[in-house]
């Protein structure tokens, strides 16, 4: 499993790793569709969390080679992409993502393809904040 998912430590606090994230993203063709605040769900629902965010992202090129196929509309549920920042008990922000480059590699085709790119873009995301 560690090998699905990674974790790397953000050099910024948690509110300024979400707004450079969302700044590289969009500044790099993506978009973001929406970010999810968990915390503030949790807090909805009497529970006590410390900030976790998920960034829901797309780009359009991407999707649109799964999603104008109907054979590959099956794999719609892997979008879209997430990222997510969240901060520990030890006080650091931390951003995770899936390893869609691994997962689509079991599929193989225009799903690895596609995948594997979205994968390495946000890879790049990612070495912003932690470089």
């Amino acid at each position: 499993m560690d090998q699905m998912f990674f974790e790397s430590k953000s050099k910024y606090g948690f509110e300024e790793t979400v707004s450079k994230l969302s700044e590289i993203i969009t500044e790099s063709g993506w978009k973001v569709i929406y970010i999810h605040d968990l915390q503030e769900t949790m807090r909805k629902n009497g529970k006590d969390v410390n900030p976790v965010k998920v960034i829901e992202l797309c780009k359009p090129d991407y999707a649109y080679r799964l999603l104008s196929e109907d054979t590959l509309r099956i794999y719609s549920n892997m979008m879209p992409c997430r990222i997510s920042v969240y901060e520990k008990k030890d006080g650091k922000t931390y951003v995770s993502r899936l390893n869609s480059a691994m997962l689509s590699s079991m599929i193989g085709g225009v799903v690895e393809d596609v995948m594997s790119q979205a994968y390495r873009d946000a890879e790049s995301f990612i070495f912003y904040l932690i470089g």
